[in-house]
């Protein structure tokens, strides 16, 4: 901050400081040289010569006021003959500074006029006309123009910088968003893969730790779920930790499909839950971002029946339908609250939308009828997909 309003102090400071040599120099030199002048004018020399240097004092504040210090320069110049250099300098900016060219035209055919109506004491009274034109044009129109010049290009210089600075902000936005959906994407991956298949391990330890003594077998059936699950969690975050790495150039994971939905089913089957897959409509291979959005869907489902219903029934239901996919996960109300103390911080259900309604689809959780939850999503298939038949 300190070092932006510097850098903003000196440009201002730097045209202060020319301003005032400027005009010191002029007035100095338009001094000097009315002092010593030869021709004669209806005026003495001394007045002329304090009125070039007055006139060169106005440039100070010829950024500020370029018309007004243009039409002093005229008036004076026509009626005492004062300031040469000054008028140069005033027209120069009128072009440079001036924020209406109808208003530079006007002072500037204003100048021209007072040229001819009063030529000295550069020119004799009796000089054609057409000389008095030209010297007031010569005179006028080069400062003139290189101000409008040097003005126009200031002004197209001045947007262009602007124009980088807003595409910097812009560039710095997208960047700044960019890593925000990044975080989220990887938050999001990270509780799919740890959060769900932990949360049902941690319910499975549980159930083996009730069941050990009285049904050993089933005990070491259970224990078995928990392996097989923890090396699948294991493997997902490995893929997930070589993305974080590498990148484009990590392996990318298997799209999941009908036949892993049926593994979560049986997973939760497995963990002391009641659950049914009902498949309606003709299996095909879905694209893979929809495939794994309806995978993450039972998952997170099925997990949070684990979590806050415990040991109830659910059903889980997929429609295939001709433009989209329909999923959608119940489960009865459940008869007392599991013990399990799982946390929940309830960003499995806003991971899910966002999945759903990144694809375009419809996502919904409300409690179910008699005390129950359903999650349901709707997800739309691309335009030309391929509906091969899958092998069960």
């Amino acid at each position: 901050m300190q070092l932006d309003r510097g850098i903003a102090w000196w440009p201002r400071r730097r045209s202060r400081a020319l301003d005032i040599a400027l005009a010191l120099s002029a007035a100095c030199l338009d001094g000097v040289i009315t002092w010593f002048a030869t021709e004669e004018y209806f005026l003495p020399a001394p007045v002329i010569s304090v009125a070039s240097v007055l006139l060169g004092l106005t440039l100070v504040v010829r950024r500020r006021f370029p018309v007004l210090v243009a039409t002093a320069c005229i008036v004076v110049g026509t009626a005492t003959g004062a300031g040469v250099l000054s008028v140069l300098i005033a027209f120069y900016t009128l072009g440079a500074y001036a924020a209406s060219r109808r208003v530079v035209l006007i002072t500037g055919a204003l100048a021209i006029v007072s040229v001819v109506a009063q030529p000295g004491p550069a020119l004799e009274t009796g000089e054609p006309f057409w000389v008095l034109v030209v010297v007031g044009v010569v005179f006028v129109t080069p400062p003139t123009l290189l101000g409008l010049y040097m003005g126009t290009r200031k002004q197209l210089v001045a947007s262009l910088q602007e124009r980088t600075a807003r595409l910097e902000r812009e560039q710095h936005l997208l960047a700044e968003r960019a890593r925000t959906e990044e975080r989220t994407r990887i938050a999001r991956e990270m509780h799919d893969v740890v959060a769900n298949r932990v949360s049902v391990m941690v319910v499975q330890a549980g159930a083996v730790r009730a069941i050990a003594k009285r049904d050993p077998q089933r005990a070491a059936e259970a224990a078995g779920v928990i392996g097989d699950m923890g090396r699948q969690a294991l493997d997902e975050l490995r893929q997930v930790i070589g993305v974080l790495r590498l990148g484009e150039n990590a392996a990318a994971l298997p799209a999941p499909g009908i036949d892993d939905i049926r593994g979560l089913v049986g997973q939760s089957r497995a963990a002391g839950l009641e659950v049914t897959l009902t498949v309606q409509g003709d299996e095909r291979t879905l694209p893979a971002a929809i495939a794994g959005t309806a995978y993450r869907v039972v998952q997170e489902a099925l997990t949070n029946v684990h979590k806050h219903a415990g040991a109830v029934t659910a059903r889980v239901a997929l429609h295939h339908l001709p433009d989209a996919i329909e999923v959608r996960v119940e489960n009865d109300a459940p008869s007392a609250r599991p013990d399990h103390g799982l946390p929940s911080g309830g960003n499995g259900l806003v991971g899910l939308r966002e999945r759903v309604t990144a694809l375009g689809g419809v996502f919904e959780a409300s409690a179910g009828a008699g005390g129950g939850y359903a999650v349901r999503a709707r997800v739309p298939l691309p335009a030309g997909s391929v509906a091969a038949p899958q092998k069960a």
